[in-house]
């Protein structure tokens, strides 16, 4: 059997307020031309499908056409569950009609599916946190965790009024979690977890909201499952190995979600598995339809240099430009009018103003103000600056003289 690892695609995320939805439409295209070419018999999305508990319409409808298309009408196994960002039940709410075309959605921890008949695979048997499927002769144990915040995991351990429970560890309770499902597994079988998580040791984004509170909701390696031939985490974003000794993976976010992320490629793990047998894993990776770009600058025209030798590329940029003095509107509408996504112009201060006494009776209200800019803003006052003050100035005496 073939199947393909992804996960916190954040439909409907932004970067700085602009939309990320033309490049998500992209990755979804080019996904499902992924899927299709290497003929993968599941798909496994590991939670974070939308980037907020209320995702907009045009998220939502993205979603749905694209895993509409991958589950093909039940001829493709496609198994969802809820990440920290998702509201569970709104994320669920479609199982209905998911259920229809083979698509299966899972919200919270120890959610169930049907048992069901489709095309190309069956659900031979559905419980609490597990999935027994046959995939083209293939049997497949799958079991399952979605995001478990401590509500949620205290809401699905039963005893847990009890004062002996609460003092338990968070991790210790997903470990407890995972102990008893992977009581599901069966030598023959092909078997799998899938889970959204934060495990000891991570390396996260700046892109992330974080989950481990203080640590609290860290997961320690020994609490995962010892026992399946391949875990499928969602939750960070820089795809990455979760563990030495387990096959354990976070395939990370499809798109560069920050500017930390621009530094690595992001991809999908294909996992081709045999039952009793190590799986062969294979990185594809995705186009980068909008790269993200910073530039450090000597200058505002080697900034006006460089937005122009880039005015062809569709990129998000950002500026870090050293100067000793504002940058002018005229200037950063110049940038702008080259380079369409610039997110942020940083200007790095390189004047300097020692300070020193002064009598403000000697000096006027003009050099008061100048004296007052440099010492704050660590630049000198453009021309028309200093002029809106001094019309500004101006209209407060003629209005005292009026009063």
């Amino acid at each position: 059997m073939k199947f393909i690892h992804t996960s916190d695609w954040h439909i409907g995320k932004n970067l700085e307020g602009h939309s990320r939805l033309e490049e998500q439409e992209k990755f979804c295209n080019d996904f499902i031309k992924i899927v299709e070419e290497n003929n993968i018999d599941m798909v496994i999305i590991a939670g974070d499908v939308y980037d907020t508990s209320n995702p907009p319409a045009g998220a939502e409808t993205l979603f749905y056409k694209t895993v509409s298309r991958l589950a093909d009408d039940g001829n493709r196994c496609v198994l969802i569950i809820a990440g920290n960002h998702d509201n569970p039940e709104r994320l669920s709410a479609v199982s209905p009609l998911a259920k229809e075309q083979g698509i299966i959605i899972l919200g919270y921890p120890l959610s169930s599916a049907t048992e069901e008949k489709y095309k190309g695979y069956e659900i031979v048997k559905a419980s609490e946190g597990c999935l027994k499927l046959n995939i083209k002769g293939e049997k497949v144990t799958v079991i399952t965790l979605p995001y478990p915040s401590e509500k949620r995991l205290n809401d699905a351990i039963k005893d847990v009024e009890s004062e002996e429970e609460l003092q338990r560890t968070y991790s210790n309770k997903i470990g407890d979690i995972f102990r008893n499902l992977e009581e599901n597994f069966e030598e023959g079988n092909i078997n799998i977890a899938v889970s959204h998580l934060f495990v000891c040791g991570g390396d996260p984004s700046d892109s992330e909201r974080q989950i481990q509170l203080g640590g609290s909701l860290v997961v320690d390696k020994r609490d995962l499952p010892q026992k399946a031939q391949y875990t499928a985490l969602g939750h960070l974003h820089k795809p990455q190995k979760a563990s030495e000794r387990l096959n354990v993976y976070y395939s990370g976010s499809p798109l560069q979600y920050s500017v930390k992320e621009r530094i690595y490629a992001k991809g999908a793990n294909v996992v081709e598995i045999h039952a009793n047998e190590e799986p062969k894993i294979e990185t594809i990776y995705f186009n980068n339809y909008k790269p993200i770009e910073v530039f450090k600058c000597d200058g505002i025209e080697e900034a006006l240099r460089v937005c122009e030798e880039n005015k062809d590329r569709d990129i998000w940029s950002y500026f870090e430009i050293k100067t000793d003095e504002v940058i002018s509107q005229e200037n950063i509408k110049k940038m702008k009018s080259y380079l369409r996504d610039i997110i942020e112009i940083k200007p790095i201060i390189t004047f300097e103003c020692e300070a020193e006494e002064i009598d403000l009776k000697e000096k006027s209200m003009a050099q008061l103000f100048s004296d007052f800019y440099k010492f704050k803003e660590k630049c000198e006052p453009r021309g028309e600056l200093m002029d809106l003050f001094l019309n500004i100035v101006s209209e407060e005496g003629e209005d005292d003289e009026t009063n």
